[in-house]
């Protein structure tokens, strides 16, 4: 079975403490995110002692042995020798057929693997793959998210998505050509579909968890609620792109009909000029009638109908930009009524907790004037 962690060294570093000694910073990708971890020498050779007391079997390929007449400091050829013994000795123990050391504590205490990416026997599906097939794939699975954590990396990774929606759909307006428009617009509407899928699957999770599924961890309830939020706000903001797309989409058609009928009053105007030429001689330039106002890149080219139907364009887009900013405003609103209602409980709560402080005070102070006396 292929691992479902891939494991590298890619370089070392030098601490800045005194006496310094090599870092090396294990990258590890996972389905679902990736992060790097840093370790010492001494915390691999620590490693190596409890997976042999767990496992009772030496690893794969053997640790790299500590030198004594020269140190990785000073040594970069050292440094680098023992840099890639360390990623052969990780990655041996990752890709063996033998999961008995990925399924120790201390392989997933060591590299700071949740449960689920640590285990990866045969008999038991392993969460972190369904999930990163729901993403590949959304339909090839029906596996509920039942996991907190994991629930987490799949809503990281819909956010990814979001964010580059939004990065293809700037780039769509900063495109000059129809064709880089199209793909950038194709790749935001895919990344969009994706969210969209991603969260009805994050809202069936949230469900999920919060019924207190068989095979879910417990989550309280203001977490529960919390999620919740990010999913409404994740969901308006996955709305609110693909209006904007929408929008994006509807004012290049209308750039194309504007162009269209430029290029056939130009052909008219041709065959004007041509005929007038004949007889006169010169060519007598079109007149745009339209000679007030400031022009711009967008509005040269456009006669007074296809300034007013872009204007109208614009305001329609506005407008429901608008709409959008007043909905996040009055959901900010309600959220920030919230925090006020639960800093009062807490100021309360504080005062409460000022109040029993000085009674108890008031008491110390007279049980230390009675054993005053006593004494």
């Amino acid at each position: 079975m292929a691992p479902t962690v891939e494991i590298a060294i890619p370089n070392t570093t030098i601490s800045s403490s005194s006496p310094p000694y090599t870092i090396y910073h294990i990258s590890l990708r996972l389905p679902l995110r990736s992060f790097t971890v840093p370790k010492r020498y001494s915390d691999f050779t620590t490693f190596h002692k409890n997976l042999l007391s767990q496992t009772n079997t030496p690893p794969p390929v053997p640790l790299p042995s500590k030198t004594w007449f020269s140190n990785t400091i000073s040594n970069e050829r050292l440094r680098e020798d023992r840099r890639c013994g360390l990623e052969q000795y990780l990655r041996a123990i990752n890709e063996s057929d033998d999961g008995r050391w990925r399924a120790s504590p201390a392989w997933r205490a060591f590299l700071n693997l949740p449960t689920a990416v640590g285990s990866n026997s045969n008999g038991s599906a392993n969460t972190s793959a369904r999930l990163h097939a729901a993403i590949t794939d959304p339909g090839a699975t029906n596996a509920p998210i039942t996991d907190p954590t994991l629930w987490l990396d799949y809503y990281r990774d819909m956010k990814g998505h979001l964010h580059d929606a939004r990065l293809q759909l700037s780039r769509r307006d900063q495109e000059t050509t129809p064709q880089k428009q199209h793909e950038s617009s194709a790749q935001a509407k895919s990344c969009l579909v994706r969210s969209g899928t991603m969260i009805t699957a994050l809202e069936e999770g949230l469900k999920n968890i919060g019924s207190g599924h068989k095979s879910s961890s417990t989550l309280g309830g203001g977490e529960i609620r919390r999620r919740k939020d990010l999913l409404i706000n994740a969901r308006k903001e996955k709305d609110g792109l693909e209006d904007l797309l929408h929008a994006m989409a509807t004012k290049s058609k209308l750039d194309h009909a504007v162009a269209s009928i430029q290029d056939k009053e130009a052909l008219m105007s041709t065959g004007n000029v041509s005929g007038d030429s004949a007889s006169s001689g010169r060519r007598t330039p079109a007149r745009t009638g339209r000679v007030l106002g400031k022009e711009t890149e967008r509005t040269r080219e456009l006669d007074n109908e296809g300034v007013l139907q872009l204007q109208q364009q614009m305001m329609q887009s506005q407008d429901a930009n608008v709409d959008e900013l007043m909905k996040i405003i009055i959901r900010q609103r309600e959220l920030g009524t919230q925090i006020n209602e639960e800093l009062e409980v807490q100021n309360e709560l504080l005062k409460l907790a000022d109040e029993e402080a000085d009674i108890l005070k008031s008491k110390i102070d007279v049980g230390k004037k009675r054993i005053g006396k006593i004494s």
